[in-house]
């Protein structure tokens, strides 16, 4: 089968939570500047963030060979990231979660 569909969707999921990661290191970052409370969490957070669109990038690719194991990489980090950074990952969230359901859940391979 092609999985096209959990390709392109896995993909733009990791790509929007590869920026919300970035904007949760900012906002991070911003707030260590300013002597906010926990900005350090934060920062810390958005580095694990970035792991989790790593992670939902590398299952995107691998999705069309190994459809299980690639759908499983986009829960995981679609679970992951909402965990880190909760809004900034909203829309990854959905996109990677809807694309890890349909590799793991569709028949053919």
């Amino acid at each position: 089968m092609a999985r096209t569909v959990e390709f392109v969707l896995g993909l733009l999921g990791g790509i929007f939570g590869f920026f919300g990661a970035l904007l949760a290191l900012a906002f991070g970052g911003i707030g260590g500047a300013l002597g906010a409370e926990g900005a350090s969490t934060v920062v810390g957070l958005g580095w694990v963030a970035i792991l989790f669109a790593i992670l939902a990038i590398v299952g995107a690719a691998i999705v069309k060979s190994k459809p299980k194991l690639g759908g499983g990489f986009m829960i995981v980090s679609s679970v992951g990231g909402l965990v880190c950074i909760s809004f900034a990952w909203a829309i990854s969230f959905v996109l990677l979660l809807i694309a890890g359901l349909m590799a793991v859940i569709k028949k053919g391979d």
